[in-house]
């Protein structure tokens, strides 16, 4: 094994380079195989490229009559070649050979390796930390030219593989009689499957709080200025919360927790859809309101016995555009207030289409979500609207239409959505302001 170092401007790789009978035979690229082998190396201060030739009477037997390639077996085989020597040993040994050669060279890429892969885990990527935790020091070294996008598709490679070997070695723990052999060692490797699996699914919940604190971070920029100096429209805050034309049935998932974490919990849930597309109603009008949710409470503590089908409470959302201000003419409160009359009207059922007795009385919950203008400030005060504490937004109950009523300022929304979450994403090392 000949190590030459060439300079950087004759040569553009890291390579193995077999020869036999004075001949060039096979080039291997290093790239992947040495941790913390990325690129060029520095030699104190001068960068060079490595190569490693490798030579022996064995290979110059082994080569092929056009020396092309080597008749070795590529990898151990005890069955058709007991006594020979395969290419995959005698690789390992080589690459041995030349990690120790490299070590000195190696150190200082492995460590910013390293510091810049905790530091993206910390920072954009908490759920991956069970698993950077439990990678072997070379598996830490990740090349320092992959982008954050490309280092999180590694990263969630490795966390696939460990779930993999999870599900494997959990099957494999169920299905063994060890509990009937050996019950100690039984109760030991339980106990440890359970603590891997405890690690992996901890990531699960990092993510979804990461996912949580995108989410706000994006709420915030859609409320500042755009470039042609605007406001940005409220289709766009109203997709951030739940995509426009969608149900329940079409999204899993919404991001209305923004407003209210009960608003999670629902058994009909309508983004943008008329109201005579909504099962839970027979109006016929082609209204069609920001956020309409039914929640049925199935098991309600205190009841009439005499009630078969469970209580309910309808949720509506209106999203308004940043500034706007032309509550006095277009009454936001006003509008929500006459989409719960029509649902009601309509008759309320669930999504059996069973009627919901006494569906005129149904609670209402209604969410005007807003900046505070000079005209929505006008239209609280006329109804004689609560001011909160803050300043940031208004809440009454309208006895006439049953319903409970709050404008949120945007302000207060995104204030508000901070602080629920600041523990968690403190526990993750996520900023939270």
């Amino acid at each position: 094994m000949i190590h030459i170092k060439f300079k950087s401007e004759t040569s553009t790789s890291n390579k193995i380079l077999y020869g036999a009978a004075e001949r060039l035979v096979l080039e291997e690229d290093l790239k992947n195989k040495v941790a913390g082998l990325f690129g060029e190396l520095n030699n104190n201060g001068e960068k060079f490229w490595y190569a490693c030739f490798v030579t022996s009477d064995y290979l110059t037997k082994k080569v092929s009559p056009e020396r092309l390639e080597f008749l070795i077996p590529p990898k151990k085989d005890t069955e058709l070649f007991e006594d020979e020597i395969s290419f995959e040993e005698i690789c390992e040994v080589i690459n041995k050979n030349v990690n120790e050669y490299l070590k000195p060279f190696l150190e200082d890429n492995k460590k910013i390796s390293k510091e810049r892969v905790q530091k993206y885990i910390e920072e954009k990527a908490p759920r991956y930390r069970s698993i950077f935790r439990s990678l072997s020091e070379e598996e830490k070294c990740f090349d320092l030219a992959l982008n954050d996008k490309q280092l999180e598709l590694r990263l969630h490679s490795k966390l696939m593989e460990a779930e993999e070997e999870l599900i494997e070695e959990g099957h494999d723990l169920m299905q063994s009689d060890l509990w009937m052999k050996d019950k100690d060692e039984y109760l030991s490797r339980l106990n440890e499957y359970l603590k891997k699996a405890s690690d992996l699914k901890q990531s699960d919940l990092a993510a979804y709080v990461s996912r949580r604190k995108v989410v706000i971070d994006l709420f915030e920029k859609a409320l500042t200025f755009q470039d042609d100096g605007k406001y940005i429209k409220e289709e766009i805050i109203h997709n951030l919360f739940m995509p426009m034309r969608t149900t329940s049935e079409e999204c899993s998932d919404s991001n209305l927790w923004l407003i209210d974490e009960r608003l999670a919990f629902h058994n009909f849930l309508a983004s943008d859809k008329t109201l005579s597309s909504m099962p839970i109603t027979s109006d016929k009008s082609n209204l069609e309101p920001d956020i309409c949710s039914l929640n049925i409470c199935d098991n309600p503590l205190l009841v009439n016995p005499t009630k078969e089908l469970p209580l309910a409470s309808i949720t509506l959302v209106e999203f308004k555009r940043p500034m706007r201000n032309d509550a006095n003419s277009a009454d936001p409160i006003k509008q929500v207030f006459n989409y719960l009359k029509r649902i009601r009207d309509g008759g309320v059922k669930t999504n059996n289409g069973r009627l919901i007795p006494e569906s005129k009385n149904i609670p209402g919950y209604c969410y005007i979500l807003c900046d505070l203008t000079s005209t929505m400030i006008d239209v609280c005060e006329e109804k004689s609207y609560v001011k909160t504490s803050d300043g940031l937004g208004y809440f009454g109950f309208n006895s006439v239409y049953n319903a409970y009523i709050e404008v949120i300022s945007f302000d207060r929304l995104l204030r508000g959505a901070k602080e629920r979450n600041k523990a968690f994403f403190d526990k993750l090392g996520l900023p939270s302001f």
